[in-house]
């Protein structure tokens, strides 16, 4: 199986923070989850992806190419949403069409418009006019119309009502119907991810902490239920973080060593919290 996007060693060093040594690959056809706390590093690689930023160390691959040497040609295939919408508030969609079939190759503006009815957004207006959710949506109508085979997405669904949201994880599982299209998603809101992503990436304060497919992920763990007495009998390093409450102890644990318990099910929001958050044993 080809990637579509590779990270071997990744580090960019700051006075107050440091993107550790993270490495990981996502699969062309797939979708990845990027997940971590406010300031874990994930702006900070997205950035890095693009070269935005310069890494200080490390290797990226963006369909087997680097994407330094190969950066103009590459983002010909990348569709980008990033958290600001990078349009002077003067210019309207249709301005941007204009401009944009300059840009990329393959800019396909029918494709565009139809995104804009999709999402109600008017066409003349300008764009010191629009909502932040109206951005949004403009941005990633942007991002999916220019034939791109690989969209990196930070926080595409922030600010969005369910029901647009649903809709907009709607058109990203069409994109990837398509097996060379793949889509990195960072984001906050993890019940997103339970729905559509095939892998999830977490780091935590700059450093990998697991790459994992999310069914597996899902099965692994769970969230264990006791009083304090039989809490304090477990193993130490058999719990990956736990909370104490007026009932007892929760705890996240992994299923397989605890099989003669009462294990209920965990999501990815109850895994980072745990893990961030939880006392550890």
């Amino acid at each position: 199986m080809n990637n579509a996007l590779e990270i071997n060693g990744l580090t960019k060093t700051y006075d107050r923070f440091r993107l550790d040594n993270i490495s990981f690959s996502l699969p062309e056809g797939s979708i990845m989850g990027f997940i971590g706390e406010n300031g874990a590093g994930k702006t900070t690689t997205i950035k890095l992806i693009l070269n935005i930023i310069r890494r200080d160390e490390g290797e990226i691959k963006i369909f087997g190419r680097d994407n330094l040497i190969d950066e103009a040609e590459l983002k010909q295939d990348i569709g980008v949403v990033l958290d600001d919408i990078n349009f002077p508030e003067s210019m309207t969609p249709r301005s941007i069409n204009k401009f944009m079939r300059h840009i990329y190759r393959r800019w396909d503006q029918h494709a565009f418009f139809d995104y804009l009815d999709k999402f109600a957004l008017p066409q003349r207006k300008e764009l010191k006019s629009f909502s932040r959710g109206m951005k949004l949506k403009l941005s990633i109508a942007v991002a999916m119309s220019h034939q791109a085979k690989l969209l990196i997405l930070d926080e595409p669904t922030s600010g969005l009502d369910p029901v647009v949201r649903d809709e907009i994880l709607d058109i990203f599982l069409e994109f990837i119907q398509n097996e060379q299209h793949s889509i990195f998603l960072s984001t906050h809101i993890t019940s997103d991810i339970e729905k559509i992503a095939d892998y999830i990436t977490f780091i935590h304060q700059g450093r990998l902490v697991f790459v994992e497919e999310t069914n597996e992920l899902l099965n692994r763990y769970g969230i264990l239920k006791c009083g304090l007495q039989d809490f304090e009998q477990l193993e130490p390093g058999s719990v990956l973080g736990y909370r104490k409450n007026r009932f007892g102890v929760e705890a996240l644990v992994e299923r397989a060593k605890f099989k003669g318990y009462t294990v209920d099910d965990a999501s990815i929001e109850d895994i980072m919290l745990f893990i961030i958050r939880g006392e550890k044993k």
